[in-house]
């Protein structure tokens, strides 16, 4: 692969010459039209650890992501000076390696459905197991059906991107190829038709089947590495492995400052992992001491954490680059830090004593049978419209009510597919915050009723 190609300013969906300025390049107006969408402004109510969390103090899905934007900014922008230096690549800035990387971690994790990583399972175990869903997802074959059955926020926040959001438009938000490769992870279809293909970024899935020929695209424009001439699967965009080191950092690190903040750790076991990985412990010890108290204390050590592991992912991504163009590097960048059993440490803390905490799970657990019911019930109801037409039940019209008809189909009237009926009903459900998916439950069920 090669940078000058894989820095692409081409948008999709958009035939117009790339139009940035020094003022405001191609890749900043990418972080601002993620900025500006709605589906943006809704992971203010998603979970990030914490479910329905009343303490303001603690991390959602979009602070999350904020914070992952900067560092992710930080790494790309200094991987950017040496690679230009390296390259000699004369029409780019180093920040434009930094506000790829920025707008790519902003988005990160736009896809991802209600209760965090449990939501993503809940779509799962509907898909696989759930009494009428499991049967329709079934009609279905290769990767449509794993689409479904191995649900995944990352393709659904390539769709996002790429289709909901501004939906008149070709492309949807019409970002830079650049921005758009990077922010794919996982660059393969659902279905690999039993072919294995080792590496992190072959883990997942990065888009559904109706969104393949837009990746196709991307992964065109930008010159990535086709693995396979007969499936759909890509070596990853260089970039993608600063974001994904960008989201490591900032959760492992941040996860343990939250932890504290809630009392599942004591400042000496937070001062532990922390100091953990820093190079000069005893330097950082001496500055603490003018901090008056221990909030400040872990504040100042995260960053510290932070810086730390930012240049170490800057060291290791400059170390392999020659390796990660030819398509041969397939890892976290985190698997190589120096500090890696340190930092890893932070993750099996966090998994231990906050991620399986009883006030995490059970909320978890609640949401699990939200996401499942609200699938079940809407799905039925789609099929009668489908089938049936004029002839639907009257409990099946009065509920579409409730789904906005982008959702359902151009007047209201469902697709004849299967497979599009699923995959609006997905989009639908995937996009709640926390709190609606609550409300709307409740109100299905008659938990909850209007002015009750």
């Amino acid at each position: 692969m090669h940078w000058n190609q894989l820095l692409s300013r081409c948008r999709l969906g958009s035939d117009q010459v790339p139009g940035g300025t020094e003022a405001r390049t191609d890749f900043q107006r990418d972080f601002d039209r993620i900025v500006f969408s709605s589906a943006f402004r809704r992971m203010q109510d998603k979970t990030q650890v914490f479910p329905l969390s009343r303490v303001d103090y603690i991390r959602t899905r979009l602070t999350h992501s904020l914070e992952a934007s900067s560092i992710g900014r930080s790494i790309g922008t200094q991987v950017g000076a040496q690679v230009i230096a390296r390259r000699g690549l004369d029409d780019y800035q180093a920040s434009d390696f930094g506000d790829i990387c920025a707008a790519a971690c902003l988005a990160h994790d736009i896809g991802n459905p209600p209760f965090g990583h449990s939501g993503e399972d809940a779509f799962r175990s509907w898909a696989n197991d759930a009494p009428y869903g499991q049967r329709r997802v079934a009609l279905l074959q290769d990767s449509e059906r794993e689409d479904f059955t191995s649900f995944e926020g990352n393709a659904q926040g390539f769709r996002i991107l790429t289709r909901l959001q501004n939906p008149d438009n070709p492309g949807g938000l019409q970002l830079t190829c650049a921005t758009l490769a990077a922010f794919t992870k996982y660059p393969r279809e659902s279905c690999l038709g039993g072919g294995r293909y080792p590496g992190v970024s072959a883990k997942k899935q990065g888009f559904f089947v109706e969104d393949r020929a837009a990746f196709e695209a991307v992964a065109e424009r930008v010159g990535l590495i086709r693995r396979d001439g007969s499936r759909a699967v890509w070596c990853r965009h260089p970039l993608a492995f600063l974001v994904e080191a960008a989201d490591d950092i900032s959760y492992r690190v941040i996860d343990i400052e939250d932890g504290f903040r809630l009392g599942y750790f004591t400042f000496d076991e937070v001062m532990e992992l922390y100091l953990d990985i820093l190079r000069e412990p005893d330097k950082q010890r001496l500055r603490m001491q003018s901090i008056g108290d221990n909030k400040g204390r872990v504040e100042f050590l995260r960053a510290k954490v932070i810086n730390e592991a930012i240049s170490q992912a800057m060291d290791c991504f400059l170390d392999n680059e020659q390796e990660i163009l030819a398509g041969r590097f397939d890892e976290p960048l985190l698997n190589q830090f120096p500090q890696r059993a340190a930092m890893d440490r932070l993750i099996e803390v966090a998994k231990a004593r906050i991620y399986q905490a009883t006030e995490v799970v059970e909320i978890q657990a609640a949401g699990f049978q939200v996401i499942n019911d609200l699938l079940e019930r809407f799905i039925m109801v789609l099929d009668d419209l489908a089938d049936q037409g004029e002839q639907a039940s009257a409990k099946s019209r009065m509920i579409s009510r409730l789904i906005p008809e982008q959702f359902i189909g151009p007047g209201r009237v469902p697709s004849s597919s299967v497979y599009s009926r699923l995959l609006r009903l997905t989009d639908f459900v995937a996009g709640m915050t926390d709190s609606y998916a609550v409300s709307l439950y409740k109100k299905l069920t008659g938990i909850s009723l209007p002015n009750g």
